[in-house]
C-alpha cells in the first residue's frame, strides 16, 4: 500500500506545487489549509507523513505539530516543516516541537520528494 501524505498549507499555490511534486513520486496526497483542519484530517485518515507550513492563520504549524505529538495515534508520524522563516530560531522551534525535517521556502521540489522518501523508508514505527 502506498503511503498517504498530508499537506498542510494555507496557500493554494504551495499546495499545488507540493502535491504535484509528491504525486510525480507516486505518493497520494490530501490537502488541508489550516491547522484545525489538519488535526481533524490526520486523526481521521492516519497519514504516514505530514508536510506542514509553519506560518498559517489560526493555529500555526508549530502549535498544530505540538498537538499532533500529544495524540497517541499521530505522535510517531514524521513531519516536514516548511517555512519562509529561514532563521535558526525557527529551525530550533520546529525541531523541538517534533519536526524531523526543516525546509525553507523556496525549496527544491526534488529535495522535498527525496526527504519524503527517506522519512517514509526509515520510519519503521508506522505500518
Amino acid at each position: 500500500m502506498t503511503p498517504l501524505i498530508l499537506i498542510v498549507d494555507d496557500e493554494p499555490f504551495m499546495q499545488r506545487i507540493i502535491s504535484a511534486s509528491l504525486k510525480k513520486g507516486g505518493f497520494p496526497t490530501t490537502v488541508c489549509s489550516s491547522g484545525e483542519q489538519a488535526l481533524e484530517t490526520a486523526a481521521r485518515l492516519a497519514p504516514q507523513l505530514i508536510i506542514m507550513d509553519m506560518m498559517m492563520p489560526g493555529i500555526d504549524g508549530i502549535e498544530t505539530l505540538r498537538r499532533m505529538k500529544q495524540c497517541e495515534a499521530l505522535r510517531d508520524v514524521p513531519v516536514i516543516m516548511l517555512t519562509a522563516k529561514g532563521n535558526n530560531l525557527a529551525r530550533v522551534e520546529a525541531v523541538a516541537s517534533g519536526a524531523q525535517v526543516f525546509l525553507t521556502k523556496p525549496f527544491s521540489p526534488s529535495h522535498l520528494l527525496e526527504e519524503a522518501r527517506r522519512l517514509l523508508t526509515t520510519n519503521t514505527t508506522i505500518p
